[in-house]
C-alpha cells in the first residue's frame, strides 16, 4: 500500500543503488516537509513524466564503478535541468559518467567518522560547513580525478573530492552520508539542496496521509473482513485504529499470547483496546504451542521464520471461524522491510528476517494489509497521536515481533523465559521510575547462552548472565548506546541479582549500530 500521489505537486526522487540507509534519505526529506519517493535505476529508465520532479538524489550502495558492468542511470537525466545530488556511490557514478577517474584502494577507504574541511564556498554547504565538521564515511572507492567543469568544495584527509559541484548543470556530489545521525547537522545539507537549489515550496506532512490511508484501506478491503495482528505495540496499535476507522464492523483484532511477551503486558493492553477503544479483540493463548515448536532451536533466523509461520497458522485457523475474512493487517514498518530484503529491487544486503516480512510463508490464504510499510517509527507515533492512541502505548519502546525469543540467545525454555521476564520487568520499571525511559529509544534485558560462577552468601552459584541494552536513535536504522549513570547501573545490577533467581551476573552493552544491530538476534 503506497502513498497516494495524485495531489503531490512537488517531489524528490531517490534512486536506490542498494545502500542500507537509502530510506533515511527519504526520512530526512520528509522531516523537512517535502514528499520523497524511492525508485530503482530500472524504474528511472522507464520514467516518462518529469513534470512534478524537482530534484534527484542518487544513493549509496555496494556496487563499484571501477568494473566493466555497474549500476547506472540514463545520461539524459543530466540534460533535463533537474538538480541532482549523488551520495557516496552516487558521487562516484556522477564522476564516472562525466569523465572523472575513480580508484579502489585501501589507502583511500574510509569507514566511520572523518573530519571534513571546507575548500570553497557553495550554496550546498551554507550553514552546514564553516571550516570543518565531523561526517560519516563508508566507502572503499574514491574519485582521484575530477571531471571537467566540476569544482571541489570540501575534502577530508583521505578523500580529496568529498564534496563536488557543477553549478551550471546543478549537479552536486558528497562522498559522505549526510542522512545518518553520525554526520553533524546533515539535515541542513538536504535543506540547502531542497530549498536553495531545487527551489521547492510545497509542504507535505505525515498527518496529511491519515485520511488518504483510511480511504485506501476501505477501497482495497471493500466489504470483506480483516484480521488484525495486534501485539499491543505502537505499530500494530496504529494499524488497528486505522483499519477500525476504515471498516469498523468488519475488523477482528487478534492478540496471540506466544508466551514470549513481557511480564503482565499482554493482558494489560488487551483491556485497554477492549474497554477504551471498544475494538473487537480476541485473546488467544498459544504459549505452549510456540514454546514446543521452538524447542532446541538456537539459530536466530530459524526462530524468526518459525514464529512467522506459526503466527500465520494461528491467524488462518482463526479466519476460518468467520465468514469473508480475506485480509491480514499487520504493523510492518520500512526498517523491517529493508533489513529483511530490498523492497526496491536493489542489491541491498539482507541483515535479518523479520517475522512479519522475511519470516512469512510463501503461500498464504490471507492477503496482507500493511498501511505503515513506508513509514518510520517516529512517523507512526505522529499518526498514533493524531488517532488518540494512549501515551503508554504510543511512546512505548519498540518490541520485536518474535518477542523474547530473540532476546534469549540460544535455546528457549519456559524457565529461561520466566527468568528474563522478571529481569526485564525490573529494568524497565526502574528506567520509568528514574525518568530515564523517555530519553531512550529502546531498552531491554537479554539472556546470554553461557553461565558463570558466582558467590552468594558464601555459596557457589552457576547461573545466567543478564545483558542490559539501552540505545538512543531517531529511526532505528542507526543508534548509539545510552550512557546510563553509574549509580543507576550499580543499583539495577544489584536489584536484578537479588530478586531474580537464575542470574548472578549483569553486563551492559555499549555497542552502537552499526556495527551491531539493536537486538542481539
Amino acid at each position: 500500500m503506497q502513498f497516494h500521489k495524485d495531489k503531490i505537486k512537488e517531489k524528490i526522487l531517490i534512486i536506490d543503488f542498494g545502500s542500507q540507509v537509502t530510506k533515511l534519505i527519504a526520512r530526512r526529506i520528509r522531516d523537512l516537509g517535502v514528499y520523497s519517493e524511492i525508485i530503482t535505476p530500472n524504474e528511472l529508465k522507464k520514467l516518462k513524466r518529469y513534470n512534478d520532479i524537482k530534484g534527484l538524489i542518487l544513493s549509496g550502495g555496494p556496487s563499484t564503478v571501477t568494473t566493466k558492468k555497474f549500476q547506472s542511470v540514463p545520461k539524459e537525466i543530466f540534460e533535463k535541468k533537474i538538480p541532482i545530488m549523488g551520495i557516496c556511490y552516487g558521487l562516484q557514478l556522477i564522476a564516472k559518467i562525466f569523465g572523472g577517474q575513480i580508484k579502489s584502494s585501501n589507502k583511500r577507504r574510509e569507514f566511520g567518522r572523518a573530519l571534513l574541511f571546507r575548500k570553497k564556498s557553495s550554496i550546498l554547504i551554507k550553514n552546514f560547513l564553516d571550516s570543518k565538521k565531523s561526517v560519516w564515511m563508508s566507502h572503499e572507492d574514491a574519485v582521484i580525478k575530477l571531471p571537467k567543469n566540476f569544482k571541489v568544495i570540501a575534502s577530508t584527509k583521505d578523500s580529496k573530492f568529498a564534496i563536488i559541484e557543477n553549478t551550471k548543470k546543478k549537479i552536486y556530489g558528497v562522498q559522505f552520508h549526510p542522512e545518518v545521525t553520525h554526520t553533524d547537522n546533515g539535515k541542513q545539507l538536504f535543506a540547502n539542496f531542497l530549498f536553495s537549489i531545487c527551489n521547492i515550496k510545497y509542504k507535505w506532512s505525515v498527518t496529511s496521509q491519515k485520511k488518504i490511508i483510511i480511504k485506501q484501506i476501505r477501497n482495497i478491503v471493500k466489504k470483506d473482513r480483516v484480521i488484525c495482528a495486534l501485539s499491543g505495540g505502537v505499530d500494530s496499535s496504529v494499524v488497528a485504529l486505522l483499519v477500525n476507522k476504515a471498516i469498523r464492523r468488519n475488523l477482528i483484532c487478534i492478540m496471540v499470547d506466544t508466551g514470549l511477551m513481557r511480564k503482565n503486558e499482554f493482558k494489560h493492553t488487551y483491556h485497554i483496546f477492549k474497554k477504551r477503544y471498544n475494538l473487537n479483540v480476541k485473546l488467544i493463548n498459544s504459549s505452549k504451542f510456540f514454546l514446543r515448536k521452538l524447542k532446541n532451536v538456537s539459530n536466530p533466523e530459524k526462530k524468526r521464520k518459525i514464529i512467522g509461520n506459526l503466527f500465520i497458522k494461528v491467524f488462518e485457523k482463526e479466519s476460518k471461524k468467520h465468514k469473508n475474512v480475506k485480509f491480514l493487517a499487520q504493523g510492518t514498518l520500512y526498517p523491517d522491510i529493508i533489513e529483511s530484503k530490498s523492497s526496491t529491487g536493489s542489491k541491498t544486503s539482507k541483515i535479518k528476517s523479520h517475522h512479519n516480512v522475511g519470516g512469512l510463508p510463501k503461500k498464504m490464504n490471507l492477503k496482507l494489509v500493511e498501511p505503515l510499510k513506508d513509514f518510520f517509527k517516529d512517523e507512526v507515533r505522529i499518526l498514533g497521536k493524531s488517532l488518540g492512541l494512549v501515551k503508554s502505548i504510543n511512546y512505548k519502546h519498540p518490541f520485536p515481533g518474535p518477542g523474547l525469543a530473540i532476546r534469549i540467545v540460544g535455546n528457549i525454555t519456559a524457565e529461561r523465559v520466566k527468568i528474563l521476564q522478571e529481569a526485564d520487568n525490573i529494568f524497565i520499571n526502574e528506567l520509568i521510575k528514574k525518568n530515564l525511559y523517555n530519553k531512550i529509544w529502546q531498552a531491554y534485558a537479554a539472556l546470554l547462552p553461557i553461565k558463570t560462577v558466582g558467590v552468594m552468601g558464601d555459596i557457589r552459584t552457576y547461573e545466567n548472565i543478564c545483558l542490559l541494552r539501552a540505545v538512543t536513535s531517531e529511526d532505528g536504522m542507526t543508534a548509539d548506546y545510552f550512557n546510563l549513570p553509574k549509580n543507576f547501573l550499580d543499583s539495577i545490577s544489584n536489584k536484578i541479582i537479588n530478586n531474580v533467581k537464575g542470574i548472578n551476573r549483569v553486563v551492559y552493552d555499549i555497542t552502537s549500530k552499526p556495527p551491531s544491530t539493536i537486538e542481539l538476534e
